[in-house]
């Protein structure tokens, strides 16, 4: 196993987890269980039903009859979707869950859960000062002004272009295949009509952006952390240090250059654990989700998946192939690893070591590119979260209304889309918080978001994977730009 390339024991890792949660969750699932003691005070009697798809918890206290139903399709608005919202609204519940009700699969699965959860953190852990070292190291060697403009300006125009290029793909495939129109479940035609006095201007989001990327304090942004705004001061704390120029900026390139090499040699050690971390993640998600989430909202995955395979395999390949001038297959099989990674942590953020590890190691990026490209993009090029949310609206006001959002209205969803996105946190579920944001845009109700929230995690994985895609191939297409262009001066020398 340790003389396999890491790819390869990451996908062994990937395969094991996916067959061993699949097997968990079919034969060991379902549990039905009646407690008489060892329960809370007051409890004389309890009762829990427990399965993949919803958990009935019923207890008696003294004469009064409590039933509580978890449910993650569930379309109440004061509906219990997930456990962590069981344990807020009803800690009794939670706790006879947790003591007697939970599956086998479930318990399992907490558990693979947890310690995969390690693996993450050990990412999470090495993210922050990776993209301040990184960032601050690609700025410093590009040499002058100019050279930190023109790759800022070629990252930005391509980030902006390919998120754009997937939330169109997403509205095309949302438009043609009518997925909340599909389904059984969706609402008849004498549904509400649009409400347009919740709606968000186009106005107060982008100033949210732009509020969120100045930091009114630095320090706690790291420690938060808010990575937009750490991205935003580093890039400015660079540029700065570029235009003092002398032995301050000598100074700080030796400094941010030592971090890197040491922050490197921790996420090296810490990438040889990815194949453990991916078999754990994977198991967890399998065997408490199963496949059975998929039935009701069939359409909706198709959907999703269909549009996010056209932009990972055709849209950014060709942008690969025409402008990189590189072999999409041969790039992918470079940059296997991070994409493996990506799916079974479904934390752009958290791969991030492990994505420049693979621009630079496997792929042959210069650390100029990588270490300026990837950092940045991690934080504002969210192409799969992008084109998800706009999909996820839709289909969301398909079944409100029973009926397609009229054009004007889903160029709203575009264009928020796009903004929503750039702020985005590389972390899972940070979809469904930027969500709020479109929904309240065109005017749908926030509770409806709980609708998707049975599928999210799994389509979570497969839209970070075309994150980190998107941003690999960024590399690959600025370097390519980069050396088309007028070569800097020495980048070993201070700026003057």
């Amino acid at each position: 196993m340790r003389n396999l390339a890491l790819h390869w024991q990451i996908l062994i890792g990937m395969i094991a987890g996916c067959c061993i949660g699949l097997a968990l969750n079919m034969a060991a699932s379902e549990r039905s269980v009646k407690i008489t003691s060892d329960l809370p005070a007051g409890i004389v009697e309890a009762e829990v039903n427990d399965s993949s798809s919803r958990t009935v918890i019923r207890y008696r206290h003294e004469q009064q009859e409590t039933i509580v139903t978890v449910d993650p399709s569930s379309r109440s608005k004061d509906g219990i979707r997930t456990y962590k919202q069981l344990a807020q609204q009803d800690p009794l519940a939670s706790q006879i869950y947790n003591q007697h009700g939970k599956s086998i699969a479930k318990q399992v699965g907490g558990w693979c859960q947890k310690i995969g959860g390690l693996f993450l953190r050990m990412l999470q852990m090495v993210s922050v000062p990776l993209i301040i070292t990184s960032l601050l190291s690609g700025i410093l060697s590009l040499s002058g002004r100019q050279g930190v403009g023109k790759m800022f300006k070629r990252t930005l125009s391509y980030y902006l272009t390919t998120s754009l290029l997937a939330i169109l793909t997403g509205l095309l495939l949302v438009n043609l295949i009518r997925p909340g129109l599909q389904t059984t479940n969706s609402l008849p035609t004498g549904a509400p009509s649009i409400d347009e006095t919740h709606q968000t201007s186009l106005i107060d989001v982008i100033f949210a952006q732009i509020e969120a990327a100045i930091p009114s304090n630095p320090l706690a942004a790291i420690t938060q952390p808010n990575f937009l705004s750490i991205i935003a001061f580093t890039i400015i704390f660079g540029v700065f240090a570029v235009r003092t120029g002398g032995t301050t900026a000598a100074r700080i390139h030796d400094l941010t250059n030592a971090g890197l090499d040491v922050m490197m040699a921790i996420t090296t050690a810490i990438i040889r654990l990815a194949p453990i971390g991916v078999f754990f993640l994977i198991t967890a998600v399998l065997a408490t989700q199963g496949s059975s989430v998929f039935k009701s909202l069939g359409w909706y995955v198709l959907t999703v998946a269909t549009a996010l395979l056209i932009h990972a395999c055709i849209t950014l390949p060709l942008i690969l192939k025409f402008i990189a001038k590189r072999q999409p297959l041969e790039y992918a099989r470079a940059m296997s690893p991070a994409l493996l990674t990506a799916f079974s942590s479904a934390s752009s953020n958290g791969t991030l070591p492990v994505t420049l590890t693979s621009v630079e190691q496997r792929a042959g990026v210069s650390n100029r590119t990588g270490s300026f490209v990837l950092p940045l993009g991690a934080t504002i090029n969210m192409d799969g979260t992008a084109l998800y949310e706009a999909v996820a609206v839709l289909f969301i006001a398909q079944l409100h209304y029973g009926y397609n959002l009229p054009l004007s209205q889903q160029i709203i969803v575009a264009i928020t889309a796009l903004l929503a996105s750039i702020g985005a946190a590389g972390i899972p579920h940070a979809g469904l918080v930027m969500m709020v944001i479109i929904l309240q845009a065109v005017g749908l109700p926030l509770e409806m978001q709980g609708i998707i929230l049975a599928v999210d995690r799994v389509l979570d994985m497969a839209r970070t994977s075309v994150n980190v895609w998107s941003d690999s191939c960024g590399c690959a297409v600025v370097e390519a730009l980069d050396s088309q262009a007028p070569q800097p001066m020495n980048a070993n020398e201070p700026a003057s």
